[in-house]
């Protein structure tokens, strides 16, 4: 039991608003020492474990490209390709990206999204552009709603989706899980139960997106009538 106290160790360093990358590597250590490994043997546990998983630093080398791309205008290009499209708002086209990101995510194409590849480059000043396009200049409460709504399409769309592709990381943990506990289902089994959540969590979060640009109009409309009240 003792070698729980690394999660306490998280959850107080969280709280304290510490560093997450000194706060996992201090639980880990932690949970390596209360359990009865000295502190050479965690360390060499860390090596091994980023030895043998070298692919997964492979994705931070898409970083600087991004990087390069926004410096080169890319936020740019996407607000204005986005604002000559008259028939575009925010909420059609996050509702556009959320199914596109959970049918990939059921193909098992999980990296073709995500927040530092497409959301912040991308996807989010496209929908702030279709805002302004269609209300003027934004407040900064606003622009963080619609970043927020972005990520959230994104994040919603790939925990759905991802499921229903039968070699999925999640589909294989759930599966060793109920082994050990003697029950034994096959993949595919799992999969096709994941179908009708994903289903539901489609029809009501492109509800919430598709009432979005109401609650958008809305609060615009209250802010410029308190403003001009001033």
């Amino acid at each position: 039991m003792l070698s729980l106290i690394g999660i306490a160790v998280v959850v107080v360093g969280f709280m304290a608003r510490l560093n997450p990358l000194l706060v996992v590597t201090v639980a880990a250590l932690v949970t390596g020492v209360a359990g009865g490994m000295n502190l050479v043997e965690v360390v060499e546990t860390f090596g091994r474990a980023f030895k043998e998983n070298r692919y997964v630093s492979v994705v931070w080398v898409v970083l600087p490209v991004i990087g390069l791309l926004e410096r080169g205008g890319l936020q740019e290009r996407a607000k204005g390709l986005i604002s000559h499209v008259r028939a575009a708002t925010t909420g059609r086209l996050l509702m556009l990206y959320f199914v596109l990101r959970q049918a990939t995510a059921a193909l098992g194409l999980t990296s073709l999204g995500g927040h530092a590849q497409m959301v912040r480059p991308l996807i989010a000043p496209m929908a702030e552009a279709a805002a302004e396009a269609r209300h003027g200049p934004l407040p900064l409460h606003t622009r963080e709603t619609i970043r927020a709504q972005t990520a959230a399409a994104d994040n919603i769309g790939l925990f759905f989706g991802e499921d229903i592709f039968i070699a999925i990381a999640s589909i294989l943990l759930i599966k060793g899980f109920l082994e050990q506990n003697g029950i034994l289902v096959e993949p595919l089994q799992l999969s096709v139960w994941a179908i009708p959540t994903a289903i539901c969590a489609l029809l009501i979060h492109g509800a919430r997106l598709m009432l979005l640009d109401r609650r958008l109009a809305r609060t615009l409309a209250e802010a410029q009538a308190s403003e001009s009240a001033r």
